[in-house]
């Protein structure tokens, strides 16, 4: 339609850094005129966009006519039009509004309070008139009759954990590294749900299946895991991922579930027989959490392993705590999470003296050189964020000017976040003086700039060429102080690898007063 060679149509794309924009500016003019102007607003109204060439495209499988669609509407638009039309069927327009703020809005409009809103607006997805009033209304369809609640996040300790005051005033949990996930059953019907407000039942069904014979409604907070059987303790959450995109139950041929099972580590209780207890202190919601497992007499004997009471890390000190700590990744954990006793259960992440606290250990880190970096998206398309990161192979002396050692390097991450805007700055218009090659908007630079990587974890990996792969990697700072020849090791990643946790957690119920 455009006319323009792919070379020509690469260039531009990489110098407009947005695809959508760089389609609307390049369509010839509509051969149709555009729509009438109407007293209210130009162009075609909104909703008959989305009715008549969005939802169609995702309601036909035939490519055919989803390319009719498109052409339509390009020949019937104008640049302005069409780019906001390539957002909305992209999936790329997204405006920096808090939920929150969305939340409070439809509150004041409906004429309830901003917890009532937060709570209808979970998992509603469907835009369409019906939803919305039922929104407003607080109409509750059977869809959203196993919905969860709104998720309580914890805020990270930025302090001294001494400045919190007395530690009898505080529960002590581990922080888990799996998938935080809430388990609803009312009316006799259970779904899973995760932080995100996805519906995970059909993935995790030995959960749902174990929570079927609850003596009472009930929906609770927990962490979703794999629990290895023989070291009595979580895997790592690689293994977990696998069950993510799965839609159908395990087979028993799974060689990842002979000796390790996925449980739901249950740590707060959010509503019991249709009773909200949201409101009331983190003691009592324990208590009765604990008094439902002990009421609950499973139908299979695996099922108690398979939904468990989170343990309390019992201390006396602050300092004892601490301690304990420092052996977290040896349990195979995070961190310790820290629970006021007379916190409510809140929405979001609210910062309070008295609520949730995330206490991690420090992440991992390494020294590693920048190979290459392409443009970021959206405000960042004209700037290089995007860093590709290396480390040498082996212990051989490194001269970045030289071409066999080069050949020394292997790529094991990328990472865009953690410098400050003038960083970014200054390092795009290194990378535009110092690249070595170009491959459409990614460039190789010269192997000069050494940076501290920060992540969570280090697993083998198949999919990566340094046979490795980091959780969450981010920069940690530029190591402008450092030569590359000082740069970590593959080895250095390697040591890293999570092991088999030395340290086991006991889960056993007959330890915190469950009948096993």
């Amino acid at each position: 339609m455009t006319g323009t060679p792919k070379w020509l149509f690469d260039a531009c794309y990489e110098s407009v850094g947005d695809l959508s924009e760089t389609i609307a500016l390049l369509l010839p003019d509509p051969k149709h005129d555009p729509a009438p102007e109407s007293d209210s607003a130009p162009g075609e109204p909104l909703h008959e966009t989305i009715e008549q060439r969005v939802i169609p495209l995702a309601t036909t499988t035939s490519d055919r006519k989803k390319q009719t669609i498109i052409r339509d509407a390009w020949q019937r638009m104008d640049a302005d039009e069409r780019f906001v039309y390539l957002k909305l069927i992209r999936g790329g327009f997204r405006v920096g509004v808090q939920k929150k703020l969305v939340s409070r809005a439809l509150a004041a409009v409906a004429g309830v309070d901003d917890k009532v809103m937060a709570q209808r607006l979970v998992a509603t997805t469907d835009p369409t008139p019906e939803a919305y009033r039922a929104v407003l209304s607080g109409e509750v369809s059977a869809e959203r009759a196993l919905a969860p609640l709104p998720f309580y996040l914890a805020t990270p300790l930025e302090r001294a954990p001494g400045d919190l005051g007395d530690i009898d005033a505080w529960h002590a949990e581990w922080k888990y590294d799996g998938i935080r996930a809430q388990l609803v059953r009312r009316g006799g019907d259970t779904a899973l749900w995760s932080r995100g407000e996805e519906l995970i039942t059909k993935q995790f069904p030995e959960i749902v299946s174990a929570a079927a014979t609850l003596p009472r409604d009930a929906v609770i907070d927990g962490e979703v895991l794999i629990w290895s059987d023989d070291a009595d303790a979580p895997r790592p959450f690689a293994e977990l991922q696998t069950r993510l995109n799965r839609n159908a139950a395990p087979s028993p041929q799974m060689a990842l579930f002979e000796t390790s099972r996925v449980i739901l580590l249950a740590f707060d209780l959010l509503e019991l027989d249709g009773a909200d207890l949201r409101d009331r202190p983190q003691t009592e919601r324990r208590a009765l959490l604990t008094e439902l497992l002990q009421e609950w007499r499973p139908a299979r004997a695996d099922h108690d392993r398979t939904l468990r009471l989170s343990p309390l890390v019992e201390t006396d000190s602050w300092e004892a705590l601490a301690e304990l700590r420092t052996a977290s990744r040896d349990r195979g954990v995070e961190g310790l999470m820290l629970k006021h006793t007379a916190a409510p259960y809140l929405v979001g992440r609210k910062r309070s003296d008295t609520g949730w606290f995330k206490w991690k250990i420090d992440p991992l880190t390494v020294d590693c050189v920048m190979v290459a970096a392409q443009p970021g998206s959206g405000r960042r398309a004209s700037l290089y964020t995007d860093y590709t990161f290396a480390v040498r192979t082996d212990e051989s002396p490194f001269d970045p000017s030289d071409t066999e050692s080069r050949g020394r390097l292997v790529t094991f991450a990328k990472a865009y976040s953690g410098l400050a805007q003038d960083e970014i700055e200054q390092l795009d218009r290194w990378i535009r003086v110092n690249t070595t090659s170009k491959n459409g908007p990614f460039r190789a630079v010269k192997p000069e700039q050494v940076f501290e990587l920060a992540f969570e974890g280090v697993q083998d990996s198949t999919r990566h060429k340094a046979g490795v792969a980091v959780r969450f990697p981010r920069i940690n700072r530029w190591r402008t102080d450092k030569p590359v020849s000082e740069i970590d090791t593959l080895a250095t990643l390697r040591a890293m690898i999570a092991e088999e946790p030395t340290t086991a957690i006991d889960l056993d119920p007959d330890a915190h007063g469950l009948e096993s």
